[in-house]
C-alpha cells in the first residue's frame, strides 16, 4: 500500500517545487547605466564648458595675451617668411632651370628647317621643359651687339657662327643634366652639346644653403616657442593650483584638469597663427613697393607674391598644433605636483 501512494505524493510535490519564479525584468532594466548617447552629451558638454571657460580667461587678460600671440607669431613669421622669399627669388627672371640650359652647337652645313625640325623633336623628349632654336643670321646679329666687334665680323667672307637649340630641362640636377646631355649630343646634326656644370653645382649649392637655413631657424624658433607657451601655461597652472588641488581632492581625474590648458595653448596657437599670417601678408605687400620699383629700372615686370591660401592654412594648422603641444607638455610636467596635500 505504501508503495502504491509514494509516486502519487511525489506528483502532488513536483509541480508546485519546480515552479519558476518569474524574472524580474524591470528591476534589472532600471540598474542598467546611461546609455551611450547620454555619455556622449557629457563629454561634448564637459569640453565646451572648458573652452568657454579658457576663452573668459583669455579675455580677462587682453592685453598679456595679445602680447603672447604676439610673441608666438613673429617665431612663426621668421621661417615661413624666409621660405616664401626664397620661392619669389627662384620666379626671378623666368625659373632656375634657364640657368642650366644645354646649348647643342649644330653642324654648319644644318639648314635652319632642319634646326626648326630638331626642336620639335627634343622638345617633345622626357626631361625637357622647353626648347629653342636660335639660327645662324640671329646668332651672328646677337654676338655682333654683345661683343661690340661688329664692324670686323662684317670683313669676314662667311658666318662662322653654328645655329644653336637651347634645351631648358625640367628639373635642376647634376646626374640627371649629364644624362640628358650625353642622350641630345647623340642626335643627328648636333655637333657638340655643352653643359655649364659648375654653375649648375653652384647653384645647386646655393639652394641647398638656403634650405638649411630656413630648417635650422624653423627648428630653432619652434623650440623657442614651445618654451614661450609652456612658460605662459605654467603660470595660469600656478594661478589656479589650489583650485586644482581640490578638484583632484573630490574625484577630478588627470583628463579633466589638463583639457581647459590644452584649449588654452590651441587657443593661443590659433591666435598666434593669425597674428602671423596677417604680418606675412603686410610685410610682403610692404616689400612689394621697392622689389617692383626695382625690377621696372631692369624692364622686368617681376613682383612679390603673397602668401598663398594653402600655405596660410598650413601656418595656422601648424600654429594651433604647436600650441596644443606646448600646453600638454606644461601640464604633464606639472601635474605630479598638483597632488592634493
Amino acid at each position: 500500500m505504501s508503495a502504491t501512494r509514494s509516486p502519487k505524493v511525489s506528483e502532488r510535490v513536483a509541480p508546485k517545487a519546480a515552479d519558476p519564479q518569474p524574472p524580474k525584468k524591470k528591476k534589472h532594466d532600471e540598474d542598467d547605466g546611461p546609455d551611450f548617447a547620454t555619455l556622449f552629451r557629457a563629454w561634448v558638454e564637459s569640453h565646451r564648458a572648458s573652452l568657454l571657460d579658457s576663452l573668459r580667461r583669455l579675455g580677462k587678460q587682453p592685453i598679456g595675451s595679445f602680447f603672447t600671440c604676439m610673441v608666438m607669431a613673429v617665431a612663426l613669421s621668421l621661417p615661413m617668411g624666409l621660405s616664401l622669399l626664397l620661392n619669389n627669388v627662384e620666379r626671378l627672371g623666368g625659373s632656375w632651370q634657364r640657368a642650366a640650359q644645354i646649348s647643342l652647337y649644330l653642324q654648319l652645313d644644318a639648314s635652319p628647317q632642319q634646326g626648326e625640325a630638331l626642336r620639335e623633336q627634343i622638345k617633345g623628349m622626357p626631361g625637357v621643359a622647353d626648347a629653342e632654336y636660335v639660327g645662324r643670321d640671329q646668332a651672328l646679329e646677337e654676338f655682333q651687339q654683345q661683343s661690340g666687334l661688329g664692324e670686323a665680323l662684317r670683313e669676314l667672307p662667311e658666318n662662322p657662327l653654328p645655329g644653336v637649340v637651347l634645351v631648358t630641362p625640367n628639373e635642376v640636377d647634376k646626374p640627371t643634366l649629364e644624362a640628358l646631355r650625353q642622350k641630345l649630343s647623340e642626335l643627328p646634326k648636333v655637333q657638340q652639346a655643352q653643359l655649364d656644370l659648375v654653375w649648375v653645382e653652384r647653384l645647386a649649392a646655393i639652394l641647398k644653403l638656403g634650405d638649411r637655413f630656413v630648417f635650422g631657424l624653423t627648428v630653432l624658433l619652434v623650440s623657442a616657442l614651445l618654451l614661450v607657451i609652456g612658460n605662459t601655461i605654467r603660470l595660469h597652472i600656478e594661478n589656479r593650483r589650489t583650485e586644482i588641488e581640490v578638484i583632484k581632492l573630490v574625484g577630478g581625474t588627470d583628463s579633466y584638469v589638463r583639457r581647459p590648458f590644452l584649449y588654452m595653448g590651441a587657443l593661443y596657437g590659433f591666435g598666434a597663427g593669425l597674428l602671423s599670417w596677417g604680418v606675412l601678408a603686410f610685410g610682403l605687400n610692404w616689400l612689394n613697393d621697392a622689389v617692383v620699383g626695382l625690377a621696372g629700372l631692369y624692364g622686368s615686370d617681376f613682383a612679390l607674391a603673397g602668401v598663398p591660401v594653402a600655405d596660410g592654412l598650413s601656418l595656422l594648422l601648424g600654429a594651433v598644433l604647436l600650441g596644443y603641444i606646448g600646453a600638454w607638455i606644461a601640464v604633464a610636467r606639472h601635474l605630479r605636483e598638483l597632488a592634493p596635500k
